[in-house]
């Protein structure tokens, strides 16, 4: 008997040391055991069996937010996949989405993260945006589908994999010429292999010359590589620029130079606002078609050399409204008057005065309680005509009581026109400086003159109804080298921030 359970114990022993390792169960010593001074079993081993706890697996793709005014389609769209693939991955049963919702993005697997949208910036490439979002550029590439960097233009919805506890990083200098990564390191503050691995460098001496590279603290703001070497930065407000905005483009230099440029197709007029800092501002046609439009800013140095650097602007629509159908004076819709007083008043808002008489934020043009009649932007239709026109300012009505009909300036600045108009009828118009006018339309009284210098909150006339009108308001414009704007940003924001 004995013989036989020593038999069988042998035979036992036997068979589980010919079981594979991957398929015995290991229990981990506890936590206050000292281990074991055998050899370590592999930790290969510890592979789920059928009476492991399952581990749940990570999502098949990034996941997006989303976000105030997001529709599934436009999700879909901007990452360039199908309606039916997001309802899938998702588990939707409807197209109703939610702000705050996460969804699975498909067609991404193997990559983990958030994903997010930031217009690109003027003078930025592919290869800066990859270092600053600690990105490989081939992952931004392809999320983005991006074949040419020249498809990269300013006010680009570039997607981008935010990750957990890594945020973008925000110090950054230019490699001068004949500087050592060891020198530029030493300015910040950190060592050269530190910044030769965050910008993806395999050793740092494959920085080069004129590279701009990021660095592990700090707040810096060096120059995108691919502006002016004067430069220290330039930056577009706001991004995308859509029309009827203001676009606010602000220069800052390492020594003294002179500016110019274009946007769209009209040239840049840029004023100090402090040293070695200067700002452009210009208005976007409210009609201009949406779509790609130069930007180019000219430096030149001391020395006359010029420099320049351009790149394509993404213009977007305003997403104005149609209004009903206008009944007016033929009069004021023939092409013979509007076409002449068209090209006067372009002439005399084209100007740009040196000098600056505005000063913060504009003040409203009429009393409160105030109320709005008509955008700007508003598609209009004359007499039955096609939707070919558009309002280029803002129409107060009567509504205070107190002052129903006052007309203040709205900034400061030197009266250059006070008459009657076809189709503007009784127009007040101040030049407020560095070719920015503000026009006061429709008046039934004038309370200025020509050559007067008003100050902001002056009383300048009074509302009517003179001029192609279907009833006594205010029409209030904002004019921007040339350009009629949205004049409710005026309103709210000082020119220039």
């Amino acid at each position: 008997m004995c013989k036989r359970l020593a038999t069988f114990v042998l035979a036992f022993l036997l068979i589980v040391s010919a079981t594979p390792v991957s398929a015995q169960t290991v229990t981990p010593a506890p936590t206050d055991t000292l281990a074991p001074t055998a050899t370590p079993v592999p930790t290969a081993i510890s592979v789920p069996t059928a009476t492991s706890v399952p581990i749940a697996s990570p999502p098949p793709g990034p996941v997006y937010i989303v976000q105030a005014g997001d529709t599934l389609w436009d999700i879909a769209s901007r990452f360039d996949v199908s309606v039916a693939d997001l309802e899938s991955i998702n588990n939707l049963t409807t197209t109703n989405i939610n702000i705050g919702d996460r969804l699975i993005i498909p067609g991404l697997a193997g990559l983990s993260g958030t994903l997010i949208t930031q217009p690109v910036p003027f003078g930025e490439t592919l290869p800066s945006l990859s270092r600053q979002y600690r990105m490989d550029q081939a992952t931004l590439e392809k999320i983005n589908h991006i074949v040419s960097p020249s498809e990269l233009y300013v006010g680009y919805g570039l997607i981008i994999l935010e990750q957990a506890n890594q945020p973008p990083w925000t110090s950054r200098a230019n490699l001068e010429q004949g500087e050592t990564m060891l020198e530029l390191a030493v300015k910040g503050d950190t060592d050269p292999w530190s910044v030769a691995q965050i910008n993806g460098l395999s050793v740092p001496s494959d920085g080069l010359p004129g590279d701009t590279l990021y660095l592990p603290a700090g707040n810096s703001e060096a120059a995108p590589s691919g502006l002016p070497a004067a430069l220290v930065s330039a930056q577009v407000d706001p991004l995308p620029l859509v029309q009827g905005s203001t676009a606010q483009i602000k220069v800052v230099s390492s020594q003294a130079v002179t500016l110019g440029g274009l946007l769209v197709d009209h040239p840049l007029h840029f004023y100090p606002t402090d040293a070695n800092t200067q700002v452009a501002l210009q208005g976007i046609y409210g009609a201009l078609d949406p779509g790609l439009y130069p930007l180019r800013i000219d430096v030149t140095s001391a020395d006359g050399s010029v420099q320049s650097f351009e790149q394509m602007v993404l213009v977007g629509s305003g997403n104005f409204p149609t209004d009903p159908g206008l009944e007016v004076d033929p009069a004021t819709i023939d092409p013979a008057v509007t076409g002449p007083e068209d090209q006067w008043l372009l002439s005399l808002t084209s100007v740009a005065t040196p000098e600056k008489y505005w000063n913060g934020i504009f003040q409203l043009p009429v009393a409160t309680p105030s109320c709005i009649r008509a955008g700007f932007g508003d598609r209009r239709s004359y007499n039955g005509g096609v939707f070919k026109d558009f309002h280029t300012g803002v129409d107060f009505g009567v509504c205070s009581t107190a002052h129903p009909l006052d007309i203040y300036a709205a900034a400061d600045g030197v009266v250059v026109f006070t008459g009657l108009k076809t189709v503007r009828g009784n127009a007040t118009i101040i030049d407020d400086g560095q070719g920015v006018f503000t026009c006061y339309y429709h008046q039934s009284k004038f309370l200025v003159s020509v050559g007067d210098h008003v100050k902001a909150g002056q009383l300048i006339g009074q509302i009517g109804a003179t001029g192609r009108v279907t009833g006594p308001h205010l029409h209030f414009e904002v004019w921007v080298n040339g350009i009629q704007v949205n004049p409710l940003p005026w309103l709210a924001q000082a020119f220039p921030h």
